[in-house]
């Protein structure tokens, strides 16, 4: 695993997707090094529309990549505000940029406090061993 990143700026879920809080509040959200690595090489993503509302645990998207379809989840309930219009055109910036460009959706999150039920750097780290 030493050879995949982790920034620690970020929070993780079981399910290997990583949320990075904006200064506004809003949350983007994509899938990990150690998510895309699994996969292989990304070829197709599905991924919920703007305005919709998801809960936690939600399948809210997909991923197919040349080995399987694998579901995204929502690691929050909140109202999902934007997509990576990037992906239509070029799914496999999830292998090359996983935490930059391949970044899958921002939400408005329900209730802020729920962040704190995610994973650190350190932790999800810990969870892949």
């Amino acid at each position: 695993m030493s050879d995949l990143d982790y920034p620690d700026d970020l929070r993780y879920t079981t399910d290997h997707e990583w949320i990075r809080v904006g200064a506004d509040g809003m949350v983007r959200i994509g899938i990990t090094a150690f998510a895309q690595d699994a996969l292989g090489d990304v070829v197709y993503v599905s991924l919920p529309a703007a305005g919709e509302t998801v809960a936690v645990g939600d399948a809210c998207g997909e991923v197919e990549s040349t080995k399987s379809v694998s579901d995204v989840y929502a690691p929050l309930e909140g109202e999902v505000t934007a997509v990576n219009p990037a992906l239509d055109a070029t799914p496999e910036l999830i292998n090359s940029d996983p935490y930059g460009e391949g970044w899958m959706f921002e939400m408005k999150l329900a209730d802020s406090s729920a962040l704190e039920a995610l994973m650190d750097s350190e932790t999800y780290q810990a969870s892949l061993t």
